[in-house]
């Protein structure tokens, strides 16, 4: 007989991606916790936007209070102001793979500390690199690398979030991406 896999830190980018990771680990049967750790948000009024809404989430699917990281902008700009050319680095750049890294390291370091293997909601975004957010994460032994984007990941989360109801945002969440967003609309 095999035992059960290791319960789940599923590192949450916000509600709307994190529905159908949850409902995929909930369907294999994945105990799972959800851990909010975005310092990369532009602001505060952002970051709790971000959180009420995967709040919704966790109530949804009843699992409990989500695990909150302090909101450290100001350490996350210092991590990712060391690329060269970071505020014009094009967005799934060498930017975003330093704030990858800020945000897995802080998944790792919690998930760790609970005797629990992190993977990341992340993945499930068009807009994101899973090559990339894999990588990063295989850098943590007790990473998983799941790839929510497959199996149509995006279109349920899409779906899902609709039917909860949740606030969509329209850009990743630093001033950076903001700026981009701003600049494709006009």
């Amino acid at each position: 007989m095999t035992s059960p896999a290791r319960p789940l830190l599923l590192h949450c980018c916000c509600g709307p991606c994190s529905t159908a990771c949850v409902e995929r680990l909930l369907a294999e049967g994945r105990a799972c916790r959800l851990y909010f750790s975005n310092s990369n948000l532009d602001s505060e009024g952002e970051f709790n936007l971000r959180l009420e809404n995967l709040r919704k989430v966790a109530v949804h699917y009843g699992l409990g209070e989500v695990q909150i990281d302090a909101y450290d902008h100001r350490g996350w700009l210092s991590q990712v102001s060391q690329v060269p050319g970071y505020a014009q680095c094009r967005e799934g750049g060498a930017r975003c793979a330093k704030c990858f890294a800020w945000s897995l390291s802080r998944a790792a370091q919690a998930a760790a500390a609970q005797g629990m293997n992190f993977a990341t909601s992340l993945t499930v975004s068009p807009h994101k690199n899973s090559r990339m957010l894999l990588s990063i994460g295989a850098e943590h032994s007790h990473f998983e690398p799941y790839d929510f984007k497959k199996s149509d990941g995006f279109l349920r989360s899409l779906r899902l979030s609709r039917q909860l109801g949740l606030y969509r945002q329209s850009y990743c969440g630093c001033e950076f991406s903001r700026t981009a967003s701003i600049e494709r609309r006009t």
